[in-house]
C-alpha cells in the first residue's frame, strides 16, 4: 500500500509537470496591484428582458398564447462580432428556454430603448426560433455560443423547452457576415443522455485560422453538465465522442451556491472551457471546471482530439488529467487571453479575478482584478474578442444574479442583468477599465 501511495503521487507529480513542460518566463510582469471596486465599463443594464418582433401581430399572438413574459427571459451568454471591415459592433445574448415565456433564445441587442433597457432582436431570424421546438432545422434553446476568428458563430442548441427534449442537440453554424447557415450536426444519441444531458458551453478550437486558413477544421468542444460529460467534436471528420470520467464530476461540497448572501443548491459538472493559446511554448491543454466544484482541471489537446483514447469509458486516459490546483470556491464562466491570462467571476468574493497560466494555480497567484458586490453577481457569460481595429483583447462579461433568480427574490424593478467590458490589457495593468 505504501508503495502504491508513492506511486501514485509520482504520477501526479508527472502529469501536473506535463503542463508545465519547456515553461517559458512570463511574456508580461506578474500582478502588481489589488485593486477593489475597479469599475467595468457598463455597455448594457436590463431590469427584465425587452424582445422586439418582426411585427406588432408577431408581438400580440406570443403574448395571447403564454410565450413571451417580459420577466421570464434569464440572459446567460454575451459575444460580440466586430465586422473585420469596420462598422458598429454587434452584440449577442443568449436566453435559454428554461420555462414559458422566451419567444427566442438568441438574439441581437439594438439601439432601440424601452423602459426597461435596450431591445433585442431574434438572431439570425425571427422564423428560426417562433416554432418553440416543433421544428427541428430551427434553434430551440440555445445557452452559450461562440464567434470564432472568421466571423463564423458556433451555437449550441440543447433541443430543451422547460427540460423536456424537443430535439436532438446540435450544432449550427451561421456566417455573421451574410447571416446565412453554413454548417450544422445533430449529437448522435451515443454522445448524450436523453432526459438527462443538458448542453449549456460551446467552444471551437479553430485548426486553420486567418490570415493563411478559413476556419473550416476545428475542434469543438462543449459542456454538459447535468450528464457531467464533455462532448468533442471533430468538424472535419464529422465525427463526436464523449468524455466522462471522476474528473467531469462534480463536488457535493460546492453544491450549494451562495452570492451576496443568497443560496440556491445545484449539483453540475463541466461548465467552463477555455483552450491555452498557441505560441507560448507550452503543450496546450483544455483548462475546464465544474460550476460544483473548487478544481481547476486540464486535459492536453492531443490526448482530447484523439477518438481513440475515449473507448473505455470513465477509465479512459485517467492519467492524463491534470489538476492544476484549488480555489476554495466556485467560479462560473471563465476565458484566457492569447497571453496566457486566465479570467474567471468569482462567487465570493463577487469579483473577476485573474492567473497567469504559466504559474502554478495557487491562492498566491489567483489575484482580485475587479471587485463589485452589486454588479458582478453571478458572470454567467465571459469572452475575450479581439479588436480588428487596433489588435488589442477586450474582455466582455453578462452578469445575471442567478442566484435571486432560483430564489424566487429577483425585483424586476431594478438592474439585474449587466453587460460590461474592460480591455484585458488595461484591466491588467491596473489602468481602470471606464471609457476604455
Amino acid at each position: 500500500m505504501y508503495f502504491l501511495a508513492l506511486l501514485q503521487l509520482a504520477l501526479a507529480s508527472l502529469s501536473a509537470a506535463q503542463y508545465f513542460t519547456h515553461r517559458p518566463k512570463p511574456h508580461q510582469p506578474a500582478f502588481e496591484h489589488d485593486p477593489q471596486y475597479k469599475e467595468l465599463q457598463r455597455v448594457y443594464e436590463w431590469k427584465n428582458i425587452q424582445y422586439g418582433f418582426p411585427s406588432e401581430r408577431d408581438r400580440e399572438e406570443v403574448l395571447r398564447n403564454g410565450r413571451y413574459n417580459p420577466d421570464s427571459p434569464i440572459p446567460i451568454d454575451i459575444d460580440v462580432y466586430y465586422p473585420p471591415e469596420g462598422g458598429a459592433a454587434r452584440h449577442f445574448i443568449t436566453t435559454p428556454r428554461f420555462g414559458q415565456g422566451v419567444p427566442y433564445s438568441l438574439g441581437y441587442v439594438t439601439q432601440v430603448q424601452r423602459e426597461n433597457g435596450s431591445e433585442i432582436q431574434a438572431y439570425p431570424s425571427y422564423d428560426w426560433h417562433k416554432s418553440h421546438g416543433g421544428d427541428c432545422n430551427g434553434l430551440t434553446s440555445v445557452y452559450r455560443v461562440h464567434i470564432d476568428a472568421c466571423g463564423q458563430m458556433w451555437i449550441l442548441d440543447s433541443g430543451e423547452i422547460e427540460f423536456v427534449q424537443h430535439c436532438a442537440p446540435q450544432v449550427v453554424v451561421i456566417d455573421l457576415a451574410s447571416n446565412q447557415l453554413i454548417h450544422r450536426y445533430r449529437l448522435p444519441e451515443d454522445t448524450f443522455k436523453a432526459k438527462v444531458s443538458r448542453f449549456v458551453t460551446i467552444l471551437a478550437d479553430i485548426q486553420d485560422p486567418p490570415p493563411l486558413g478559413v476556419c473550416k477544421e476545428a475542434f469543438v468542444y462543449m459542456a454538459d453538465p447535468t450528464s457531467k460529460a464533455i462532448v468533442v467534436y471533430d468538424v472535419k471528420a464529422n465525427k463526436s465522442w464523449r468524455v466522462e470520467n471522476k474528473f467531469t464530476y462534480p463536488d457535493a461540497r460546492f453544491g450549494t451556491h451562495t452570492v451576496a448572501g443568497e443560496s440556491f443548491e445545484l449539483l453540475d459538472g463541466p461548465l467552463a472551457l477555455a483552450v491555452t493559446p498557441k505560441g507560448l511554448g507550452l503543450r496546450r491543454h483544455l483548462i475546464f471546471h465544474a460550476l460544483s466544484n473548487e478544481l481547476e482541471l486540464a486535459i492536453p489537446l492531443d490526448v482530447l482530439q484523439n477518438s481513440t483514447r475515449w473507448q473505455r469509458g470513465i477509465s479512459s486516459s485517467l492519467e492524463e488529467f491534470v489538476a492544476l490546483g484549488r480555489r476554495g470556491v466556485q467560479c462560473a464562466a471563465h476565458a484566457v487571453s492569447r497571453s496566457g491570462f486566465w479570467f474567471c467571476g468569482f462567487l465570493e468574493p463577487i469579483g473577476i479575478v485573474g492567473w497567469n497560466i504559466q504559474t502554478p494555480y495557487t491562492k498566491a497567484n489567483l489575484k482580485l482584478l475587479a471587485l463589485n458586490p452589486k454588479t458582478l453577481q453571478f458572470v454567467s457569460g465571459m469572452k475575450i474578442v479581439t479588436r480588428p481595429s487596433d489588435g488589442r483583447e477586450e474582455l466582455w462579461l453578462l452578469s445575471n444574479r442567478l442566484q435571486r433568480v432560483f430564489g424566487g427574490t429577483i425585483d424586476y424593478k431594478e438592474i439585474n442583468y449587466r453587460v460590461q467590458r474592460c480591455d484585458v490589457d488595461d484591466m491588467l495593468q491596473g489602468r481602470g477599465c471606464v471609457g476604455s
